[in-house]
């Protein structure tokens, strides 16, 4: 290196100088950015050793790069030391501009920190600016871009030793060292800015490949999910619009994908299961109903909703699955239909026919003109009838508010009143067909029985068989005549000849009828009517009621 009393700098070391800096901002790496720094200071600057100090985020330095001496390089390279020893350091000795130079004199007061060091051997110093082997050069590097002309933030520092031309750098060696600091903290900026956006360019890419896989997954399980699966808008004026379909869907129901997307649930849904599925369109609910097929038939399903965004802050759609329970409603509805009807005849049995009668019934009497009559006499509607308030806004009166209410016909004679009509049949002579002809000629008569009884009665009529041979009649809407013609209909149907195991066999029936109104139980209502019909068998001919 040329020292200052030199009229002139060669030529070829401001280019060697050049060339150091560009090998400095064309590096590939931050790691390659250090070391070239490092290297730039001993080719380019003259000095026989170079250290790049770094500044870590927890504060402290560490040496990232060397050059000059491999021993050296190998002994304190990854070394660190604390930010208080080295900003100690930075305010002692002579400060050169931005440079801070600390000569042997003072110097040996740093023996003890922890900074890394190397020692260098030689003789003492001859003249006055010879550089003496303990004597300390330090180029601290700013991060650029600090306003006003300030300085920005300790980057790191360079440490340089020995000129080759063994004395203190001059004015323009100093000016070089510290233009060549600046330049390596932009050089090292730059290479850190490099780094972070490869990393994140890295991590992007991870990113976009881990969600790719996750959408690729996604849609392998949602198209080959053994299930329906189905994915809706969520809110808005499209509210419900199902967007996407797997196979097993469209399977399910006949349909194809193209044709879904027409549709939404409540499009699909029986009429009857419209309320459940408003009630469980929302994030995680759930739904038992029936989903039509393209042929018009309907099929038990499942529906459970979860909802998921598109991305962070994208759009909301509802993911809906949906499994086939048709087989199961089928097993449940046989079960349910075993436990309420009779398993001979097929018709409701006797907790059934209760069941229905006793939805009929409030415990409130209801007879024809009653309420009004009571109303009339305490002068309030609903005032208080066997002990019920019936008052507005009482617990009582709520309960029955919408209640329509039972009413019988009054006395022996049509007054006009329609009521519910409660028919008690009891079989005359089947005892001795199941004597003579056997137990399987008995059930064929009962079968035939009910099927006749079935016959007779109108749709929303209730056909009912208590047990052996007691049937029961429910018919509402009926005037004593009415419920008195019924009867006589029934009966003449049920004396007809029936074929059992082979032969012509014939029962009698005798009815006794009840009426039903608010105010009694169900077993009230069975026994008057059963009381009756024991009157009808006991006042007609015993021959009449003979069976053969």
């Amino acid at each position: 290196m040329e020292t200052e009393s030199e009229p002139y700098v060669r030529l070829a070391t401001l280019r060697q100088l050049h060339q150091v800096m560009a090998d400095m901002n064309t590096a590939r790496s931050l790691a390659d950015t250090l070391q070239t720094v490092a290297d730039g200071v001993v080719n380019g600057l003259g000095y026989e050793l170079a250290c790049v100090n770094l500044v870590r985020p927890d504060g402290d330095l560490v040496v990232a790069a060397f050059a000059g001496n491999p021993a050296a390089e190998a002994l304190i390279t990854g070394r660190v030391g604390s930010r208080d020893s080295w900003e100690r350091r930075l305010h002692m000795g002579e400060h050169w501009g931005d440079l801070v130079f600390i000569p042997h004199t003072e110097g040996w007061v740093l023996d003890d920190d922890d900074v890394p060091q190397w020692y260098t051997d030689g003789p003492a110093p001859r003249f006055e600016d010879e550089w003496h082997p303990s004597d300390r050069l330090f180029a601290p590097m700013y991060t650029p871009g600090a306003p006003d002309g300030q300085r920005g933030e300790l980057l790191g520092v360079l440490s340089v030793d020995r000129p080759r031309n063994g004395r203190r750098p001059g004015a323009w060696g100093r000016e070089a060292l510290q233009m060549y600091a600046f330049q390596a903290a932009i050089a090292i900026s730059n290479a850190r800015l490099r780094a972070n956006m490869q990393r994140a360019l890295v991590r992007l890419e991870r990113e976009q490949q881990a969600l790719r896989a996750s959408e690729e997954s996604f849609r392998q399980a949602f198209e080959y999910a053994p299930s329906g699966m189905a994915i809706a808008e969520m809110g808005g004026d499209q509210h419900g619009r199902i967007l996407r379909t797997n196979d097993a869907l469209c399977r399910l129901l006949g349909r194809p994908a193209a044709a879904m997307r027409r549709y939404s649930f409540s499009d699909l849904v029986h009429p009857e299961d419209i309320g459940t599925l408003l009630r469980t369109s929302a994030e995680g609910g759930r739904a038992e109903l029936r989903l039509a097929r393209r042929d018009g038939t309907y099929v038990w399903v499942s529906l459970r909703n979860s909802v998921v965004a598109d991305a962070a802050d994208g759009p909301r759609f509802l993911l809906t699955h949906v499994e086939d329970i048709e087989e199961r409603k089928r097993r449940e509805l046989h079960l349910a239909h075993r436990a309420s009807h009779d398993s001979l005849t097929g018709l409701p049995n006797s907790a059934e026919l209760r069941a229905r009668l006793s939805a009929r019934l409030c415990r409130r009497p209801a007879h024809a003109g009653e309420l009004e009559s009571l109303d009339a006499a305490y002068g309030h509607p609903g005032y208080d009838v066997a002990g019920f308030d019936f008052r507005p806004g009482t617990e009582s009166y709520d309960a029955y508010d919408h209640h329509v209410h039972t009413v019988a016909p009054e006395g022996d004679r049509d007054d006009g009143t329609k009521g519910l009509a409660v028919l008690f049949c009891d079989l005359d002579g089947f005892k001795s067909i199941n004597d003579r002809f056997g137990h399987n000629a008995g059930d064929a008569v009962l079968i035939e029985v009910a099927r006749r009884l079935s016959n007779g009665v109108r749709d929303g009529d209730t056909v009912a068989r208590l047990g052996g041979d007691e049937f029961v009649i429910l018919a509402n809407g009926l005037g004593r005549a009415d419920a008195e013609d019924l009867a006589v209909r029934l009966r003449n149907e049920i004396i007809q000849p029936i074929r059992a195991e082979g032969r012509a066999v014939r029962v009698g029936a005798s009815f006794g009828i009840g009426w039903a109104h608010c105010g009694m139980t169900a077993d009230e209502v069975l026994k008057s009517a059963d009381e009756r019909m024991y009157v009808e068998k006991r006042s007609r001919p015993k021959q009449h009621r003979r069976a053969g």
